[in-house]
């Protein structure tokens, strides 16, 4: 059975800087994609980002608008580990965020090709 743990969130305000991070169990970690997603009071879960699984030429990662340029995901096979740097936060961001696992090893926006789910991290920007 595949765990992911997330941690990193917390409290922060407007224009500072955190980094999650998804560790996750079992071996098969490096071939399928990761990727994060988040959800704000009385709001859906919307994509936030993903990384492919490296191959020869090496990962490949997406972003949603509301973040790219501002996020950036990465991934560390030999920790079995995704993370999620988030600057220059807004009130906007406020939200939990859960990192998944993909089904294949190709970036999916959708949340329908993520298998394995955390438990989720609190991130509250203030101003």
């Amino acid at each position: 059975q595949v765990q992911l743990v997330e941690s990193g969130g917390g409290s922060v305000q407007a224009g500072g800087s955190l980094r999650l991070s998804c560790t996750a169990s079992g071996s098969s970690f490096s071939f399928n994609s990761m990727g994060w997603f988040r959800q704000a009071p009385g709001k859906e879960r919307e994509f936030v980002a993903a990384v492919s699984a490296v191959s020869w030429t090496g990962s490949n990662t997406a972003y949603s608008d509301s973040v790219k340029g501002r996020f950036t995901i990465s991934r560390d096979n030999a920790k079995n580990t995704v993370y999620l740097q988030m600057n220059s936060l807004q009130l906007e961001d406020t939200a939990v965020y859960y990192c998944a696992r993909g089904m294949s090893p190709a970036i999916s926006r959708s949340s329908e090709a993520y298998t394995y789910w955390g438990q989720g991290t609190h991130v509250t920007v203030s101003s």
